[in-house]
């Protein structure tokens, strides 16, 4: 009892030694696994391999070669640098201002700003850096001044197809393809990223990519269009020629392939440049309005009207009405645009003279059922189901009573798309079938598998026999009538001009401002393409007759040497 205070002394050591021990047993060997796993986290994490993203590329007639380096490239993916800065690391910054502002073509005073930030350990300084001048950086060997390689989307030919292309933007901090063919075939460019172990410092930050890959990528598809590119220059330099003549706001240019439903070109105005998406100041420009835009008609709307009536068979091109110059519809009096009367007229004559009293007449004999089961049958009331983003369909819910349906006959009081206008062209010149419009020709995959679109009908939509008396109307339409203009020696062309007064929702009814427009296919009875030309507000020029009808008869002329089709006439 006499050392008690020592056993006690000796007993609290070997217990406390002893919860050490215990401890010791339960982190190393109980926990063990835990506890590795979470030093692991500590300095491990999984990051994202992005994949390559696939090429879009273009091919004119001339390739025979399916491979993609024959091919003429449209989307690319390129290499450029970030340039960044770390202030607090630089000392000699009159240096710096003065070797990297003509360099990367930022003002002086700017770059002086960014690079003076106290304790900052990270300034970006400008991205998208060529590697030229990335190079000539980096040979300077400036403290505080580091560079990144990343990977840009580039579109070499700038505004070329923008509407139809789209450009690729960020999601968060994940880049995406946003509008037309990069948005719609997002999955099939952007590939599968995989994934891959990298090891972190005591801090966070990224000191090296580790050996182990968890999951490898897959590289995106290369993407071929039906688009020509010597098509698409030339109707592009055309339609900025018209918009410049007319001192229009905007217009659209479509060519499609007859038989196939292929799109040969596509444009509309105005461009912008997919390079500098983030420069444009108003995101609607980015709409594709040959998809998109909604509008109304006019009398190019006339053709489907008679269709209708042709195909059930209550007209036929000689079936006459008399023109008063007016005609009353309920509480309303509807004039022709220039309200003479033309006495005793035939159906071929109504189109010639585009009369909307006619139109009102052939709309009145087969009734409203039928002139609408004939205009949802031709796609008015749908999407065509291109292979674009955004597409939207017809507006027919205007169509209630007498006087809608009148006005309709004529092209007013509904709204279409201009792809829907060309496909229901289309399907009078390909014997009565309506086909899809597509963009995308095949999509070529990394591990050499070709994906082809073929062809789809959709619907017949008239008899081969009322295709042919309509185009027969509509080829009499360019020899005999104002449209005359859009005539090309040799050839037989089939087609009709629309002049549509742009509504006013402000105040109701119609505006002093319209829309000029024409449609039309050729050779009209064996028909390679269909061509339609819309131009929003032009000035100084009062009917499409006049205004467009020219600028067809180019691109006709364009298409016919361009494919060597010989003459029909």
């Amino acid at each position: 009892m006499k050392n008690w205070r020592f056993y006690a002394f000796v007993f609290f050591i070997c217990f406390v030694f002893a919860i050490i021990i215990f401890r010791l047993f339960t982190l190393q060997i109980t926990k063990h696994g835990y506890y590795e796993t979470l030093a692991d986290k500590q300095h491990q994490d999984v990051s994202s391999i992005i994949p390559a993203r696939g090429g879009i590329y273009m091919k004119d007639k001339y390739v025979s070669d399916n491979s993609v380096s024959s091919l003429f490239p449209v989307a690319l993916t390129k290499n450029l640098w970030k340039i960044y800065a770390a202030p607090k690391e630089i000392k000699e910054k009159e240096e710096i201002v003065y070797k990297l502002s003509p360099l990367l073509g930022i003002n002086e005073i700017e770059l002086m700003e960014k690079i003076s930030i106290p304790n900052d350990s990270y300034e970006l300084l400008k991205d998208k850096v060529d590697e030229g001048t990335a190079e000539k950086i980096k040979n300077l060997k400036l403290k505080g001044i580091g560079m990144e390689s990343e990977k840009w989307r580039y579109f070499p030919n700038n505004e070329m197809a923008c509407h139809l292309l789209g450009f690729v933007g960020y999601d968060g901090d994940k880049k995406v393809g946003r509008y037309g063919i990069e948005e719609y075939y997002e999955k099939e460019l952007g590939g599968k990223p995989g994934k891959t172990e990298v090891i972190k410092d005591a801090s966070g930050r990224l000191t090296a990519v580790g050996d182990k890959i968890l999951e490898e990528s897959e590289q995106g598809a290369d993407i071929v269009l039906t688009i020509d590119p010597n098509i698409q220059f030339f109707i592009e330099k055309k339609l900025k020629e018209t918009i410049d003549k007319l001192a229009a706001i905007g217009g659209t240019i479509i060519i499609m392939d007859i038989k196939t439903g292929a799109i040969k070109g596509m444009a509309n105005w105005p461009f912008f440049d997919p390079n500098k998406y983030n420069e444009v100041k108003n995101i609607n420009i980015f709409l594709n309005s040959a998809t998109y835009g909604l509008f109304e008609p006019g009398s190019i709307m006339k053709p489907i009207t008679m269709a209708a009536a042709l195909d059930k068979g209550i007209i036929n091109p000689n079936t006459t009405y008399e023109d008063k110059g007016f005609v009353n519809v309920g509480d309303r009096i509807i004039k022709n645009y220039t309200s003479k009367a033309n006495g005793v007229q035939t159906m071929t004559q109504v189109l010639e003279k585009s009369l909307n009293t006619g139109a009102v007449f052939v709309q009145q004999k087969m009734g409203k059922d039928i002139f609408r089961e004939y205009l949802e049958k031709f796609g008015f009331n749908d999407k065509t189901g291109i292979d674009l983003k955004s597409e939207t369909k017809g507006n027919l819910s205007n169509l209630k009573g007498d006087v809608e349906y009148a006005t309709a006959a004529f092209g007013q009081g509904i709204a279409v798309t201009p792809i829907e206008i060309i496909t229901a062209f289309s399907a009078i010149a390909n014997d009565g079938v309506l086909m899809r419009p597509y963009v995308v020709d095949k999509i070529i995959y990394k591990n050499g598998k070709e994906e082809k679109t073929e062809p789809k009908e959709v619907r017949r939509v008239i008899s081969s026999d009322t295709a042919s008396r309509l185009t027969a109307m509509m080829v009499s339409v360019v020899k005999n009538s104002f449209d005359r203009k859009a005539s090309v020696p040799g050839y037989l062309i089939a087609g009709k001009t629309g002049t549509a007064q742009i509504p006013d929702f402000q105040k109701g009814g119609y505006s002093d401002q319209t829309i000029h427009s024409f449609g039309g296919f050729f050779p009209a009875y064996n028909a390679k393409f269909s061509v339609l030309i819309k131009v929003d507000e032009p000035k100084g020029i009062r009917f499409a007759s006049d205004s467009i009808t020219p600028l067809f008869r180019q691109i006709a002329e364009y298409l016919l040497n361009y494919y060597e089709i010989p003459p029909s006439e």
